[in-house]
């Protein structure tokens, strides 16, 4: 059976006891931490969240992958140092902001450091502005949730175009380049995640399906980890 990777994503937590919170969901089973960072224009509801400074403050509480997540509409060398001197494995871009010539500086770069690089296709992004890229990057990352199934806060859902979507992406990594992750991120939780999973993904990011779990972060973990492995054994996934 696959073994599809959780990455437990900051943005539902109490950044003022951010290490024993990333601790604790390491040694649930978590096996990313994924911290977002956002600037003043994408992301609105959640303004200057993340950057290195968290980063750093976690990297000795955690011995799991950490991926910094930006929503950012610019980003430059002088950022990429800044995430490597603190611990950062994967740096994830939006491919809506960071498509072109600055593109391939970044990837160089990257790889320079040995980070890895993923892409983010944000809500109603076409899978089409990956095309090019996808033989060079290391994650495709599709953000998921929708406009419907929401309070405006933790309880996203995720959106009709995304299966389709995660199909079709699922499609062209294995066709282009096989060890590109392809993760999926926002209004997932342990009781909603079936269909998505059915279309085959390497990563499921959770946030309030963990941090908001009433029973506690352990608890919320080891939830979301039974409901993908029952998915995934149901669906035959390898």
């Amino acid at each position: 059976m696959k073994h599809i990777k959780i990455a437990a994503g900051l943005a539902h937590v109490d950044y003022g006891h951010i290490a024993d919170i990333v601790k604790e969901a390491s040694d649930a089973g978590a096996d990313y931490i994924h911290s977002d960072a956002a600037d003043m224009h994408d992301l609105r509801n959640m303004k200057l969240m993340g950057g290195w400074q968290v980063i750093k403050g976690m990297r000795d509480y955690t011995d799991k992958p950490i991926e910094c997540h930006i929503y950012t509409e610019s980003m430059d060398i002088m950022f990429i140092d800044q995430i490597y001197d603190a611990g950062a494995n994967m740096l994830i871009i939006p491919a809506e902001h960071f498509i072109g010539a600055q593109l391939a500086y970044i990837i160089n770069w990257c790889r320079e450091r040995k980070i890895k690089v993923g892409l983010t296709i944000g809500c109603y992004t076409p899978l089409s502005f990956v095309e090019e890229s996808i033989y060079d990057i290391d994650r495709l990352h599709i953000v998921t949730h929708g406009v419907d199934e929401t309070d405006g806060h933790d309880n996203w859902g995720w959106r009709r175009s995304v299966i389709d979507l995660l199909k079709r992406a699922r499609k062209m990594i294995d066709e282009k380049n096989p060890k590109c992750e392809l993760a999926i991120d926002g209004g997932l939780r342990a009781n909603n995640m079936e269909p998505l999973i059915e279309c085959n993904p390497d990563v499921i990011v959770l946030s309030s399906g963990v941090f908001k779990d009433p029973d506690g972060i352990t608890a919320g973990v080891q939830k979301c980890r039974k409901a993908i492995d029952e998915a995934a054994e149901k669906f035959g996934l390898e």
